[in-house]
């Protein structure tokens, strides 16, 4: 469903992604509204599902959680359900998408060590084929979304 975002909304999306908890009159001020009408505009944005919710960003490093992977997965045949029905309970999981490819899963995971990945990833190995990546630093993090350009 492709919903129709106003130049006003894009520059109160803006705002939001730069500072969830920024006040609505702050808002309005850099973007000419009063703060009743971004408050408006943005109560209309969560009806419609366009903000899908605010969140806090946590160091994984400060929290004990030494290490961070991207992890693949390749199911078996008949695995792929069940992995599904059980990934949601793995607290080491902090994304998880199905793709297409040769792979069907991957996720972003948190551990504290390597020792936690091999324990993490012998929970896997029934479910399929696993390849795990581990990441060095963030080149892009959080990257805001912004107004489509069309070019003619």
């Amino acid at each position: 469903m492709k919903v129709k975002i106003d130049d006003l909304n894009w520059a109160i999306l803006t705002c939001l992604q730069e500072n969830a908890r920024d006040s609505f009159a702050n808002i309005g001020r850099k973007v000419g509204l009063t703060p009743p009408a971004v408050a408006e505009r943005v109560k209309k944005m969560e009806d419609l599902g366009i903000l899908e919710g605010y969140h806090a960003m946590v160091s994984h490093v400060l929290t004990g959680h030494q290490l961070r992977a991207i992890v693949t997965l390749k199911a078996f045949m008949g695995k792929l359900k069940p992995f599904l029905s059980m990934v949601t309970g793995l607290e080491e999981v902090i994304n998880c998408y199905r793709i297409t490819g040769n792979e069907n899963i991957v996720m972003e995971v948190v551990l504290k060590d390597q020792f936690h990945l091999e324990k993490f990833i012998d929970q896997l190995i029934q479910y399929g084929e696993t390849r795990t990546h581990i990441i060095l630093s963030n080149v892009v993090r959080n990257a805001h979304i912004h107004k489509s350009v069309r070019t003619s």
